[in-house]
């Protein structure tokens, strides 16, 4: 199993998630992981926000991996959402996202934060794999994309 895949539980993939804004997202995001991980939802999206304000985190191609750092967070974790409907996130291409992987990594994981970055970065860069996550018809399918994925 690739290292995106052990981190990304089933209950923190989302299809058809309705937001109209990056806080907007930040927020619903955060209510995933309040329940996932019983971490403080604020704490997600300020953190979010906080590294969002330092360059967008969108990639181009309808992708964006907004990431952050949380103060006693055991390990790594992730969430998925394809949206409803494509925001504006601010990506080099001028492309508003629908596919979003929030990364939610330790204070101090620093080399650790690097290769989990490296292989979203890698996924994504695969027009196959974007293409899978568009066609999938539900969080199962999503899910079977993440695990089946293998690097190069």
């Amino acid at each position: 199993m690739n290292q995106i895949a052990a981190l990304l539980p089933a209950s923190n993939i989302i299809v058809d998630l309705d937001v109209a804004s990056k806080a907007a997202l930040f927020g619903a995001m955060g209510e995933v992981f309040e329940r996932s991980a019983k971490l403080p939802r604020a704490s997600v999206a300020a953190s979010l926000s906080a590294r969002e304000k330092l360059g967008s985190t969108g990639l181009g191609q309808g992708i964006a991996i907004p990431h952050g750092r949380i103060a006693r967070l055991p390990e790594a974790i992730g969430a998925f959402a394809r949206l409803r409907v494509p925001i504006a996130f601010d990506a080099p291409d001028g492309k508003p996202v629908d596919q979003i992987f929030v990364l939610l990594v330790p204070e101090h994981a620093t080399d650790q934060h690097l290769q989990l970055l490296s292989e979203l970065a890698q996924m994504f860069s695969e027009r196959a794999f974007r293409d899978r996550l568009s066609a999938a018809k539900d969080e199962a399918a999503l899910a079977a994309a993440f695990r089946d994925w293998q690097p190069r």
